[in-house]
């Protein structure tokens, strides 16, 4: 097998790809959850509630495998911004598309004005929450009080520390 994970596009979001964005997170979703109405509703249209709202969606091409993995940042009011949604197929787990993914989705939010970037998720979604964690992703109980209950499955709150805090 080539090396393809030197081979992957970060592209922003574009009308066409919004059926990527809800296949790739519904997969994720289905196979280890259930879908929520609130996963229904912004997967659906991301436009109207991602895009519209002041956040952005990225995605993951590779040239051989076409779209393989998704996140957005969703603008949660007050400059905090939720990263959300990130996935990628499952054929092309182990190729570094999630990690080269979201170190363009932190660069990307360095940019703009923001005073948190934030996440929820859960606790068996292990190899995840180690790439955050190695991404400058820590466990914040204030996340936890302000944000619990968005999802049913969430039971891990993690927010983004910048490197110069650390």
């Amino acid at each position: 097998m080539t090396n393809k994970n030197l081979d992957v596009e970060i592209v922003k979001f574009k009308p066409e790809l919004a059926k990527y964005f809800y296949s790739i997170n519904a997969q994720w979703v289905n196979n280890m959850f259930v879908m929520e109405d609130i996963d229904e509703k912004i997967l659906s249209n991301p436009q109207k509630h991602i895009i519209d709202k002041g956040g952005q969606v990225w995605f993951a091409i590779n040239k051989e495998l076409g779209v393989i993995g998704t996140c957005a940042v969703k603008n949660a009011g007050n400059k905090w911004y939720e990263l959300t949604k990130m996935g990628v197929l499952e054929n092309a787990r182990g190729l570094k598309a999630g990690e080269i993914l979201l170190k363009q989705v932190i660069a990307d939010c360095n940019k703009i004005e923001m005073d948190t970037l934030f996440l929820l998720t859960n606790k068996i979604c292990e190899a995840a929450i180690h790439l955050y964690e190695k991404n400058g992703f820590v466990h914040d109980k204030d996340i936890k009080k302000k944000f619990e209950g968005i999802y049913q499955r969430s039971n891990v709150y993690m927010k983004y520390i910048t490197q110069t805090l650390i």
